[in-house]
């Protein structure tokens, strides 16, 4: 059964119907013996999910392995409650969890912790009340079950990080341990202690220490010496180095700190490979958020990025200059977005890139003109794409001008508008968008300044509406755009001929199928006919930005509906107070109330209420129903007896219904799978698509760069100092390094004022005293920053020692004596205590760390490497480059 499990498990992973067999997965996790229920585990976790009906069998099991003597079971069991159990399940698997927290085996407790993180996930309001343990946990012996403890942390941390500001100082003596290579050589990955455990530490320092001077100046130290000991030759320690980036760009501002970033970011750009530039672009846009100097260094390697044929860096380069981009330089970024989106074919990136263009135009525009042409550009080639909220802003800008009183500069402005439009709704393929803001703008400002007539307008128009033909909103609009050109000649008194194709066309929308294309054309019929003032009142000039008062209470019909009161007519009824009708509400609520009833419920059900005499006796009155009062019960009623609806339709009798009991339900359940399949399926072709041709693109793109740098790299060159110097403002590299000297000095003072600007404000605010801090060891602590190391103060801070009593010792003595119990974690055997200790027995080895690398140690990594059929490349096997060929 074991295997044909694992066969079934194979064929389910691709993709075929494997559901006959999940039964026997579940009854495989009843089985003593601890393959075969470690099996069905593993099996169950991959079939099922939490919403599945089968869950329910599983969870008795999972509640009798959890009291299991084996902790192997225990884990397993554990494994499977975080995949399988749901928020209504949580309570029912709570008690046993928390209980094994304080479980012997360190396994046991690091998936205990795991467990509980996975329940908060689901459902924080079940677990809020067990936070404390997750801070007891933070001092565990076992490195593993800490490093698994601070996952839940940083979640806790994320929603409320006042509440855990007095952590601060013992995450940093963790990290500062940690990065001593404290910890066991077993935690070492590529010669990096404990690399994982870093970054964690490292997020949660970076939001703990965010506005907060107190926090972060605790933090400096550590991420200084991190910088320090910094290993840019492997993948792991450019990870920690780029977390400290971020952890020093989150937390208060400090010179050297932002020093050392800024080395460390110009390291990953000037490197070769692609994703060390990603990581320096990335850097360097959170590092400008602080200094926006530190960008004028690297502006070549900027400017490099962004002509890279690697996509990906050059869409992260762009972000950058998304950040970096101001009103002298605003005009060069968006050119070089609109450029790249004209070339890509990515539609969902090329609506990112659009959006950005337009939020760029709107916030640093130099002049309207400039601002009409890049939209015009940007609707043009990526219309569909566009919001049409963007184009609404657009005709507003256009209407209300440059807001101040000068009606010459807002006059040119419209005029150049039209001009623009006259020379682009020719061309072909044109966006919806682009063409519904073209048709408004001829329509309002198309003849306002003489320089063309209304038949050449009109004209234009009338293409406009030929050429889309099943796009009615383009329809509408031209339509109303001719309008507007007609009412504005009659209000000047000039007399205007109806084109012949004009007319056919009105004619055709007359008899159009859209009712809203048949108004227009009715009404544009009708204007036609009505004089100078009735048009002047109907279509006044210029007041597309007037405001318009809508009556939303209808008190202009007060009159009618009065007069018709007089003359007998009947009160309006809701349709909620009629006789005889549901209201659709009510059939919505019932729906509501039957799904929420489907949940699983733990209490006791309801006694049935007592059946009253009149339900119970039946009724034979038959009474003629001229009409049917309750639909609902009535079309249930035709489903189920046909032949009695029928009899009674032929003699116009029906039963008395009103007070009878109900005994058939509605249907419980109903399965929507299929549509959401299809579309999953679809996705995931576009997908592929997108992706091939993605590929072939920059391969393309990349063949074309490289024969273009051979040929003309002095001309490249050239051209890149004078894209730097419009984005940068410099471009003159020596000149730029003559004055790096004073330039840092200057950024230094900026960052000192910056410190002091803020500091009385960080002043003012007087925090609540904190809660009893768990990891204390009972030294008094004060609130001032202390005066000697933190570290070598708070040494040994994780052991158990700290919740034990010392009885026979001075507070002083006690206080000198505190063993580091960090070095618990060494793998060396206990040489044992000398003679001449006084200090109590604590229950801990406490030995030396080794330092240096271990010859056996390499001697059994490599054996190990060996018996899974791997042959190391070298004395640190990479596994993947190993295992993967």
């Amino acid at each position: 059964m074991k295997e044909l499990l694992l066969r079934l498990v194979y064929a389910e992973m691709l993709g075929h119907d494997a559901s006959f067999g999940h039964i026997h997965a579940v009854k495989m996790t009843h089985d003593e013996s601890l393959p075969l229920k470690r099996t069905g585990y593993l099996a169950v976790s991959l079939f099922l999910d939490e919403r599945h009906d089968l869950v329910i069998l599983v969870v008795n099991t999972i509640q009798k392995d959890l009291r299991s003597d084996n902790y192997l079971v225990v884990c397993a069991a554990l494994t499977a409650a975080c995949r399988l159990i749901g928020e209504e399940a949580i309570p029912a698997v709570l008690p046993q969890v928390v209980e094994l927290l304080a479980h012997p085996k360190e396994a046991v407790r690091k998936k205990a912790v795991m467990a509980l993180h996975r329940f908060y996930q689901r459902s924080p309001s079940s677990v809020s009340h067990l936070v404390s343990n997750f801070r007891k946990r933070l001092c565990d012996n076992d490195p593993g079950v800490m490093g698994a403890t601070l996952c839940p942390l940083y979640d806790l941390i994320l929603e409320d990080p006042n509440s855990y500001k007095d952590l601060v100082v013992s995450f940093v003596n963790i990290l500062k341990q940690v990065a001593e290579r404290r910890l066991p050589t077993s935690y070492d990955y590529h010669q990096m202690p404990a690399p994982f455990i870093q970054i964690k530490l490292l997020k949660i320092l970076a939001v703990l220490g965010s506005g907060d001077k107190q926090a972060s100046g605790n933090m400096y130290m550590v991420l200084g010496d991190i910088f320090r000991k910094g290993d840019t030759a492997s993948n792991i320690g450019n990870a920690i180095l780029y977390e400290c980036i971020c952890c020093i760009s989150s937390i208060f501002p400090n010179a050297k700190m932002l020093d050392a970033a800024a080395e460390t970011t110009s390291k990953f750009l000037k490197s070769d490979s692609h994703n060390l530039k990603y990581m320096g672009i990335d850097a360097l846009g959170r590092l400008i958020k602080i200094n926006p100097d530190i960008a004028e260094e690297h502006q070549l390697a900027v400017i490099d990025c962004l002509e890279d044929p690697d996509d990906t860096l050059k869409r992260k380069t762009f972000e950058l200059l998304y950040k970096m981009t101001k009103s002298t330089n605003v005009e060069v970024i968006v050119d070089r977005m609109i450029e790249y989106m004209i070339n890509i074919t990515d539609h969902h990136y090329k609506t990112e890139i659009a959006s950005r263009c337009v939020e760029l135009a709107e916030q640093f525009a130099p002049s309207n003109q400039w601002f009409i042409q890049t939209m015009n550009k940007v609707f043009e080639h990526a219309g569909d794409l566009v919001n049409i909220r963007v184009a609404h802003n657009l005709m507003r800008l256009i209407a209300e001008g440059f807001g101040e009183e000068d009606e010459g500069a807002d006059s040119q402005l419209r005029s150049s508008a039209v001009d623009s439009y006259l020379r682009i709704v020719g061309e072909p393929k044109l966006p919806s968008s682009f063409l519904q803001i073209i048709c408004w703008v001829l329509g309002e400002y198309g003849t306002a300044d003489g320089k063309y007539s209304a038949s050449y307008i009109i004209g234009k128009l009338y293409d406009v509406a030929e050429a889309h033909p099943t796009d009615d909103t383009v329809r509408a609009y031209a339509i109303s755009a001719i309008l507007k050109i007609f009412a504005f000649e009659i209000a000047l008194g000039r007399k205007i001929d109806m084109l012949p194709e004009c007319q056919s066309l009105i004619d055709e929308l007359s008899a159009s199928h859209s009712t809203d294309l048949q108004q227009r054309a009715y009404e544009l019929q009708a204007l036609l006919g009505l004089d100078k003032q009735a048009v002047e009142n109907v279509m006044p000039a210029d007041a597309s930005c007037e405001d318009i008062e809508i009556d939303r209470n209808l008190l202009f019909l007060n009159g009618y509906v009065q007069r018709a009161f007089e003359n007998g007519a009947a009160p309006y009824i809701p349709e909620s107070e009629r006789s005889g009708v549901v209201s659709v509400g009510n059939y919505k609520a019932q729906d509501q109330q039957d799904t929420s009833a489907h949940a699983l419920r733990f209490e006791a059900y309801e006694l049935p209420p007592a059946a009253s005499q009149a339900s119970i006796s039946p009724t034979t009155d038959l009474v003629p129903v001229p009409e049917p009062s309750y639909y609902k019960e009535d079309h249930q009623m035709s489903r189920s007896q046909p032949s009695g609806d029928s009899l009674s339709g032929e003699f116009g009798l029906k039963l008395r219904l009103d007070g009878v009991q109900k005994k058939w339900g509605r249907p419980a359940y109903s399965s929507s799978s299929t549509p959401s399949s299809s579309t999953s399926s679809q996705q995931a072709t576009n997908g592929g698509i997108s992706s091939e041709v993605g590929g072939s693109t920059s391969s393309q793109a990349r063949e074309s760069t490289h024969g273009s740098k051979r040929q003309q790299a002095t001309e490249v060159s050239a051209e890149k100092q004078r894209l730097a110097a419009s984005l940068f403002g410099k471009a003159d590299r020596k000149a730029q390094a003559g004055r790096k000297t004073a330039k840092e000095s200057s950024s230094t003072e900026k960052v000192a004022t910056a410190n002091a600007t803020q500091q009385p404000a960080k002043e003012q605010v007087i925090p609540s005293a904190p809660p009893p801090d768990l990891l204390d060891l009972g030294e008094p602590v004060s609130s001032s920053p202390p005066l000697a190391d933190p570290f070598t103060q708070l040494e040994g801070l994780l052991g158990p020692a700290s919740a034990s009593p010392v009885v026979s010792e001075t507070p002083a003595s006690s206080t000198s004596k505190t063993p580091d119990l960090m070095s618990i974690f060494s793998d060396d055997v206990q040489t044992g205590v000398t003679s001449g200790s006084t200090e109590p027995s604590l229950g801990v080895n406490v030995v030396a760390a080794k330092k240096g690398p271990s010859l056996q140690d390499a001697l059994q990594k490599d054996a190990a490497a060996r018996q899974v059929g791997v042959t190391p490349t070298g004395n640190n096997p990479i596994l993947f480059k190993d295992l993967l060929g």
